[in-house]
């Protein structure tokens, strides 16, 4: 069986690895992808396009503005000098937010009363508008207590505060995209190519007429199986761990878990990935056919997966549906292991998910797969 397993293997390495352009591909094109994503994807908001309507040019108006400016946030790229030249600046999307400082703003504050400033954003990405009033809100409202804050000394009054909240985000205190983001890339990406590359296998061997030469060895099924499978994941273990130099080097993206955890349990959704692509190449015949079909997997397994909705937010029969995908447990696992530091005691059900589906999948691809010729 060695030495069976041994030649099926040299065969596929050989026809895997012995074009330079597929090298490319299969190495170079997941980490390429995953870059250009990473930069491309991401919920931070900054540098936001502001126009200022200061009706009351005022110190106080002139400090607040310059509160809009300090965080660097906030980049005001224009002055507007009445409303209807905001309704133009918005409708052209030349800029995402206008602050509008009314008349007496400084008078207003004087008198103890509450003075009023309108942020106006533009609503076409409800996500990003709520972000930008979030921001605006928060420096309005520091504005203001700064200002009570002088004012009750002024008065002889110990200014206090009667609830003081201090938050703290675990895992990522700066709330930057990128550390959900890449990890999550490397899962999409090692579900991509180990899809792809395996699914057309099979497929490959039917259209070139190798695969009659194949049917007439003594190669037993598991030792076919584990031929077209093995070489695969070693090629996904080498761009895995590629990816993560990447994102080390480019990203500052670092596992603070176990690497042997790491890469074992990714070895499971790998091989879990494989019984999915046998089982499409078993049944295609041709490649077309094949290709196609793994794009009629690919992209509900990465909407479903968690990476780009939670899916604590989908319906109920859905949320059962991605206990179906491999993406999803691996996605945890991923998070738990690469943000978290966590280990088996707190990854044990997305583990317990994953070890069940790889089973599955290989089992069923077992179970179809024929070693006759269609």
């Amino acid at each position: 069986m060695i030495h069976r397993l041994k030649q099926m293997l040299v065969k596929e390495f050989l026809q895997m690895l012995r074009d330079p352009r597929m090298r490319t591909i299969i190495f170079g094109m997941p980490v390429i992808q995953m870059v250009i994503m990473a930069f491309a994807l991401t919920t931070d908001v900054t540098d936001i396009r502001t126009a200022i309507l200061d009706m009351d040019k005022t110190p106080a108006s002139r400090e607040l503005i310059q509160d809009f400016t300090a965080g660097g946030y906030f980049q005001i790229v224009h002055e507007a000098v009445s409303q209807r030249e905001i309704s133009d600046l918005l409708d052209q999307g030349l800029v995402r937010a206008v602050i509008h400082i009314p008349s007496k703003f400084e008078q207003t504050i004087a008198r103890g009363a509450t003075a009023k400033v309108q942020v106006l954003t533009d609503g076409t990405d409800s996500n990003t508008t709520a972000i930008v009033q979030g921001y605006a809100d928060r420096i309005i409202q520091d504005f203001a207590n700064r200002k009570l804050s002088t004012r009750m000394e002024s008065l002889g009054i110990s200014p206090s505060v009667p609830v003081d909240p201090v938050t703290r985000a675990w895992y990522n205190a700066n709330q930057e995209s990128k550390y959900y983001f890449v990890p999550s890339l490397i899962a999409v990406m090692l579900f991509i190519f180990s899809l792809l590359l395996t699914s057309i296998g099979i497929v490959k061997e039917k259209e070139i007429g190798t695969i009659e030469q194949v049917m007439v060895t003594p190669i037993r099924k598991i030792e076919f199986i584990l031929g077209k499978t093995l070489p695969y994941m070693v090629t996904g273990y080498i761009s895995m761990t590629i990816m993560l130099v990447v994102a080390f080097l480019v990203f500052n993206i670092q596992v603070k878990g176990s690497l042997v955890l790491l890469y074992g349990l990714s070895g499971l959704y790998l091989f879990g990935n494989m019984g999915i692509a046998l089982l499409i190449s078993a049944s295609a015949s041709t490649q077309q056919q094949a290709m196609l079909t793994s794009f009629l997997i690919l992209m509900p397994c990465v909407m479903l997966s968690g990476f780009m909705f939670p899916i604590k937010n989908m319906p109920d029969l859905v949320q059962y549906a991605t206990c179906l995908n491999p993406m999803r447990w691996y996605l945890e696992v991923l998070w738990g292991i690469v943000m978290k530091g966590v280990g088996i005691k707190v990854l044990w059900p997305a583990i317990a998910g994953q070890a069940t589906l790889a089973v599955a999948f290989i089992s069923l691809a077992w179970a179809r797969f024929s070693k006759t010729l269609s």
